[in-house]
């Protein structure tokens, strides 16, 4: 199993939880984060004023799929999340050593 851990602009996500569901990934986990990459934030000006934004919103996807799936996901993710701009995101992806579901027990890839 992998963990795919991707982190996306906040408009994209509705969009890549689509092109996911059709591609037959069941859940996910999705959490508002804030970071910077190779942006470095950005100015923003507020009631006349700039000032610097160090920190981006993003929001950051996290699937545990089989690995059979695992490239299709990181693929489906890159191409719906692309705007072609900077800030566009990452993705990682991480081995799992198990797991758990815990209304019924099954594990590993039945707990999918």
């Amino acid at each position: 199993m992998k963990l795919i851990i991707a982190a996306i602009k906040p408009y994209k996500l509705e969009e890549v939880r689509e092109a996911l569901t059709a591609i037959g990934v069941r859940g996910m986990m999705v959490t508002e984060i804030k970071g910077f990459g190779t942006q470095s934030g950005h100015s923003e000006i507020y009631r006349g004023a700039e000032y610097a934004a160090n920190f981006v919103p993003k929001m950051k996807l996290e699937i545990v799929v089989p690995d059979a799936q695992a490239d299709q996901v990181v693929e489906t993710i890159k191409t719906t999340a692309m705007t072609g701009k900077i800030g566009d995101g990452k993705i990682f992806v991480l081995d799992v050593a198990q797991a758990v579901r815990v209304r019924t027990g099954e594990t590993n890839d039945d707990a999918l």
